[in-house]
């Protein structure tokens, strides 16, 4: 992992070669620039690009936690630059939070009656023009919204990663962005789910009362469904996260069911299937070789349509009791991108402590991030191959 070092620095140029910096056009007023290097930077090779679109409170942060260590190394906030970075840095992988690109600062959008989801408190043109530049090969000056006090802060550098990962509410949302991704995922928790994990992370963490959770989510919601929801559609894989189906009635989220929704067709990305690929398949595993208590586990393993798109299903309703007996159902699934036998429960087991970790969503956050390693690998393949051939030629 690379230190971060911060100064400053200008350049008038919209152009610059692979591995040296750009300063890219901002509608905002001009800050001292923070600078972050990785030593990550793509020496040449386009940056993959991932996106992942949920909304506040649906499991990023820990999806993130879970993606960079399966891609090599985990990933830190900048070292010497802004404390209140949202950026996350590693040797393989950097995270950028798009919620740097509110063009508005918190009391701006409360004055013009905003909220951070709508598109108009955000700077799609200059989201679409740095992913560009890191894409091609060029560091950015980033710009930074600082979650503490609501103020657009200094920019960071951000040079080139191997992989770019992209996190925030809106990475599929405008079409020219869209575009530039590699690979999508979409975090869907439902309504019922999203209040209860909402209300037990803002109570515990950030000191808000059960009212103003409440006021806070029923003011965002026409937002949600307007601009963050419909992006789903243009996921290559969507993580549903729903009320268990082992309980009637049912709905604190601390049983959940889970559904893990693959587009199929997408090239480098071969969905995970359940036993018998192409199959309907409902399993209930051997509770001598799989230990969980009330309400037991289920899964299930099948085809279906969304959005038009055909997509294959697996689907978890229950919780895991023991982690290191996860190996038992990892047996069972094909199509893992695993690099050795029992990696999905030895990634489980690094990370037991964060959310999740004992039922689907953890399950299925570490079994994309396997499917993304392959994905980012094959890429990359393909593109050295194709140089390779340019030069022969």
């Amino acid at each position: 992992m690379a230190a971060f070092a911060a100064h400053t620095s200008a350049t008038s140029s919209h152009y610059s070669p692979p591995g040296t910096a750009i300063l890219l056009r901002s509608r905002r007023r001009a800050f001292p620039t923070r600078v972050s290097c990785s030593a990550a930077a793509a020496a040449g090779n386009k940056t993959v690009v991932i996106g992942v679109a949920a909304d506040s409170g649906c499991g990023k942060s820990t999806f993130m936690r879970r993606l960079t260590s399966v891609l090599g190394g985990g990933a830190e906030p900048p070292r010497g630059g802004n404390p209140e970075s949202n950026t996350l840095v590693g040797d393989t992988a950097t995270v950028v939070c798009l919620d740097d690109y509110h063009s508005l600062d918190r009391a701006a959008r409360k004055a013009r009656g905003l909220t951070a989801l709508d598109p108009r408190a955000n700077d799609f043109d200059l989201m679409y023009e740095q992913v560009r530049a890191i894409k091609d090969g060029r560091a950015v000056d980033k710009p930074v919204y600082n979650h503490v006090t609501g103020l657009l802060d200094p920019p960071e550098r951000v040079a080139p990663p191997r992989i770019l990962l992209l996190e925030g509410l809106h990475p599929m949302y405008d079409e020219r962005v869209r575009g530039l991704l590699d690979f999508s995922i979409y975090l869907d928790i439902s309504d019922e789910v999203k209040f209860a994990w909402k209300i037990q992370r803002d109570l515990a963490e950030r000191g808000h009362s059960l009212e103003s959770i409440k006021a806070i989510i029923e003011a965002r919601k026409p937002d949600f469904d307007a601009y963050i929801d419909p992006q789903k559609k243009y996921a290559d894989a969507v993580i549903e996260v729903l009320p268990t189906q082992l309980i009637p009635g049912d709905d604190d989220g601390k049983v959940p069911r889970v559904r893990l929704i693959m587009k199929e067709g997408v090239k480098h990305f071969a969905p995970v299937y359940l036993f018998d690929e192409g199959s309907t398949i409902s399993w209930i595993p051997c509770g001598r070789k799989l230990s969980c208590s009330y309400p037991g586990i289920k899964f299930a393993y099948g085809f279906g349509a969304y959005f038009g798109h055909e997509v294959s299903v697996l689907e978890m309703d229950g919780r895991f009791d023991k982690l290191d007996e996860l190996i038992y159902v990892e047996t069972h699934l094909s199509n893992l991108s695993t690099k050795f036998f029992g990696e999905v429960a030895q990634q489980m087991l690094t990370h037991a402590d964060l959310p999740g970790s004992n039922n689907g969503t953890g399950l299925f956050q570490t079994i994309v991030g396997l499917k993304i390693r392959e994905l980012c690998e094959q890429i990359v393949a393909e593109r050295d191959a194709m140089t390779a051939d340019a030069v022969k030629v």
